[in-house]
C-alpha cells in the first residue's frame, strides 16, 4: 500500500504544481485585465466541473494517444508514449482539479481593493510588480485555498485517470483506482485502509479550507 500512497502524492502533487501559475494567471485575467473573451475563458476552466471525468480521459486519450496529434508529436520527438503512464494521471488530474484551485483565487483577488494596485502603479511600480508586491500577498488565503482543494481533487480523481492511464499495480494505481481494485477482489480490510487515508485527507484540506473561507470574510 505505501508504493501506492507514494504515487498518489507525486501525481496529486505534481499536478498541484503545475496548476498552481496557471490558476493564478487565469485567476488574474479574469479579475484584473479587460482582456476580450474572459467569459469564454471562465466558461471553459468550468467544463471540467460540469462533465464525467471520464470524457476528460476520452479527449486527453485522443489527443495524446499514439496517434492523436500532441502524442504522435511526443512520440516522434522522445520515441515514447506518455498513455498508460504516470504522466498521463497527472494530465487527468490537473485538468480535474484546476477548477476548484481556480475559484477561491478569484474570489481572494477580487477581493483586493483595486485602489492599492491603482497607488502602486501611479508610483512608479509595474503591472508585474504591483502584482508580484500588492496582488499576491493579499491573495495568499485564496492561494492557499485552492492549493488545498486542487490537491485533494487530484489526489482522489478516478474517472479521467483510469481511461488515459489505466489501472497498472505498481505503475498507475493510485488509491482510487486500488480502491476499485480491491471492492472488485473483496478485499475489504485494504478497502477500509485506504478510505480512511483519504478521509482524513480530505476532512483536514476541507477544515483548512473552511478556516481560511472564515477568515477572509471577516
Amino acid at each position: 500500500m505505501n508504493e501506492i500512497f507514494f504515487l498518489s502524492l507525486k501525481v496529486a502533487l505534481t499536478a498541484t504544481i503545475i496548476n498552481l501559475p496557471i490558476s493564478i494567471l487565469i485567476a488574474w485575467v479574469l479579475t484584473k485585465t479587460k482582456i476580450p473573451g474572459r467569459s469564454i475563458l471562465d466558461l471553459i476552466i468550468l467544463i471540467p466541473l460540469a462533465i464525467p471525468p471520464v470524457i476528460v480521459g476520452f479527449f486527453l486519450l485522443i489527443i495524446f494517444g499514439k496517434n492523436g496529434p500532441l502524442g504522435s508529436l511526443i512520440n516522434n520527438i522522445f520515441g515514447t508514449n506518455i498513455i498508460f503512464t504516470w504522466i498521463a494521471a497527472v494530465l487527468a488530474s490537473s485538468i480535474v482539479s484546476i477548477p476548484l484551485m481556480v475559484r477561491p483565487i478569484i474570489v481572494s483577488m477580487s477581493d483586493i481593493d483595486e485602489n492599492l494596485e491603482k497607488s502602486a502603479r501611479i508610483l512608479g511600480a509595474s503591472y508585474i510588480k504591483s502584482f508580484i508586491s500588492i496582488t499576491l500577498p493579499l491573495s495568499y488565503k485564496g492561494i492557499t485555498a485552492g492549493i488545498l482543494l486542487g490537491f485533494i481533487r487530484a489526489f482522489s480523481e478516478f474517472g479521467a485517470t483510469i481511461i488515459v492511464a489505466g489501472n497498472i499495480p505498481g505503475k498507475t494505481q493510485t488509491v482510487p483506482l486500488a480502491i476499485y481494485t480491491n471492492i472488485i477482489t473483496g478485499n475489504n480490510d485494504e478497502v477500509f485502509k485506504m478510505v480512511a487515508i483519504c478521509l482524513a485527507l480530505s476532512i483536514t484540506s476541507i477544515l483548512i479550507y473552511t478556516k481560511l473561507l472564515s477568515t477572509t470574510r471577516k
